[in-house]
Order: structure tokens, then sequence, then C-alpha cells
């Protein structure tokens, strides 16, 4: 066994999804970010837009609990949505250089986001998308779910319990299981919902199955959420490969004491 320091390596980076535009596609990429980036949609001309910082600003962006300015992409971006969508809208980019989004304090205090919905990262193991897949009548993707690290060698669920983590260099804390929306119930292809996989997970993923002992919420859940605790500590330069080892370097002994 491969081990970092007393940390044995437990499973492997196999895919890696980024997602540029807030709940839109996500892109399966190997390792770095993308340097230009082009929408594309049925019956639209393609959007190309680069990824220097647009000069405009715009106010009066929220996000959940978070309100403040973005960069605006400008109008060419904003008629391609606004046609497609068939409402006004615009396209605006998360302003690193003016604005601070916090993660929730009392799970991950110092850490910040951007425009997702709580937190930066979101890891699943391929073990409990088979162990799901095996009693949903119809399979469904991972894109269902929309994580940005995938890995694989590990046992169903275990990532559950893992409250940090180490990728080659760096070093991630996983601070809350992930509360499922209805989006993993749409197909991402046809935009249809339908009742899975929701149905099954409440019979295999709520409160009441993971966290019999604790205040029920009526929630279920599937993956963990992460912040890089390198990043807080002004590391820099290292990114995730496909292929790289994950070692867990510390976990709980249930998810009746995972954070949700």
């Amino acid at each position: 066994m491969e081990k970092a320091g007393a940390a044995e390596a437990i499973a492997k980076v196999s895919s890696i999804f980024i997602y540029p535009v807030k709940s839109c596609r996500g892109i399966s990429v190997s390792q770095a970010p993308l340097t230009p980036t082009v929408l594309k949609a049925p019956g639209m001309d393609v959007l190309k837009v680069s990824l220097s910082a647009p000069p405009e600003k715009a106010d009066g962006v929220s996000m959940w609990e978070w309100s403040g300015s973005a960069l605006d992409e400008g109008d060419a971006a904003s008629k391609w949505f606004s046609d497609y969508i068939g409402k006004p809208s615009r396209l605006v980019r998360f302003n690193t250089v003016s604005e601070t989004r916090p993660v929730e304090p009392e799970y991950a205090p110092g850490y910040k986001t951007m425009f997702s919905d709580k937190y930066p990262y979101m890891l699943i193991s391929q073990g409990s998308m088979d162990a799901l897949n095996q009693l949903l009548r119809e399979p469904i993707p991972i894109n269902r779910f929309r994580p940005n690290i995938l890995v694989d060698g590990c046992e169903p669920f275990s990532e559950d319990l893992w409250t940090e983590i180490k990728i080659d260099k760096l070093t991630f804390l996983g601070v809350k299981l992930c509360a499922r929306c209805k989006v993993p119930t749409i197909n991402q292809d046809t935009g249809i919902a339908g009742p899975e996989p929701t149905n099954t997970l409440n019979k295999i993923r709520s409160d009441t199955v993971l966290r019999p002992t604790r205040k029920q919420q009526g929630k279920v859940y599937f993956g963990q959420n992460l912040v890089c605790k390198s990043f807080l500590t002004g590391q820099k330069g290292n990114v995730v490969t496909v292929g790289d080892l994950v070692y867990v370097l510390n976990k709980v002994s249930s998810t009746d004491e995972a954070a949700a």
C-alpha cells in the first residue's frame, strides 16, 4: 500500500469537472483550468467568452444570502442568453478584486467561494455512484450530481466520513455532507425531470438513515463538500490531476458524526 506519512492511499482521482457558467453543462478536464471558453446551445451561434476580466461592473447581483457587484460580460453575451432563455439575462463574472463571499462560517470559518451554491468543491466516489445505480431501474450518469472531483477505488459512501484528505500536494477538508436539491432529478440532455434518484435517496440517504440521533432536516445527502486547506495557508501552484492518489488523513467513524 502507498502511504503519505501515516495515511494510506485508498482511491484515485478518476475525473475532474469544472462548471464555467453556473447551472450550465460541466466540462471534464485532466488537470488545468481552460484558457478560453465557448458556450454552445441548440440552434444558437457559438458565443465566445474571453477569460480576460471584462471592464463593466454590474451592481445588485445576489446568490442565496450574498449580494454584491460582479463583472458584466457585455451586451453580446446578454443577447445570446436572453434570446436562448427567452427572458432578459446578463452573464456576469464574480469580481474577485472587490468582493468576498464566505462559505458557511459554522462549518468552515475563513474559507470563501464565488457563485457556487455553498462550497467551492464537491467530491463523490464512483463506488457511491455505482451503489446508487444498482438500486435504480434506469441508471443515471454522474453529471446529475455535478461533482468537481470523482474518485475511484474506495468503498461506496466512504467519502461521507472523510474530514481531511490529501490529493497530490493539496490538503482538503471535508466540511459538510452535500444535501441534494431537485437538480439530480433532471435529465441533463433533455431537461425533463423525474422522481429519481430522489425517491431512492430518500430510502437510503436521508437524515433518518444517516443521522438518526441528530435533528432531522428532511434532507437527502450524496457527496462531500470540500474546502482547500492549502489555499487558506497561501500555498499556490499545485493542481489536482486525473490519476492522483487520494490519502485520508482524518475521518469520523460514522455518518451520525459527520457534519451536514
